[in-house]
């Protein structure tokens, strides 16, 4: 039988993740306060696992997280997942240039910005470069009304 691994949290911490499992808007934090909360409850890793959907392995990591970096040692690290092919900072210019060039035809606004990238560039197909389009809206419409 392995060591029991149950963290002993202050009123304090406890409250503060239980508000995280009621209100944050990101799931797998949700998932990952309710992890600790039960581990502190003096649930075993297996049982955890079953009730969260992890396996008691990333029960067990997420424990040694939090013990670690508190609540922040919970949120999902940056550089995780797939990356854009479209950068806001690098090409948001070039697509309003081509975008204004070409309003009434985005197939052309997009080759026209394709064809001032850098050769080795990913191609970017219609709908990744019309979501792209319709993201920079929303930040400009917000930019403008708050």
């Amino acid at each position: 039988m392995g060591r029991v691994n149950t963290p002993i949290l202050t009123e304090e911490e406890r409250e503060l993740l239980e508000k995280e499992v009621k209100y944050t808007d990101n799931h797998t934090i949700r998932l990952r306060c309710q992890a600790i909360l039960l581990k502190a409850a003096g649930r075993k890793s297996e049982d955890v696992g079953q009730i969260v959907g992890m396996c008691q392995v990333s029960v067990n990591a997420w424990l040694k997280r939090y013990k670690n970096g508190g609540l922040t040692g919970l949120k999902t690290k940056p550089g995780r997942g797939r990356k854009p092919k479209i950068n806001k900072a690098t090409d948001e210019v070039g697509i309003i240039e081509a975008v204004k060039a070409n309003r009434q035809r985005i197939s052309l606004a997009k080759a026209e910005w394709e064809a001032q990238r850098p050769a080795d560039s990913k191609a970017v197909g219609r709908n990744t470069f019309r979501n792209f389009l319709k993201a920079l809206v929303v930040d400009i419409n917000e930019s403008v009304g708050g």
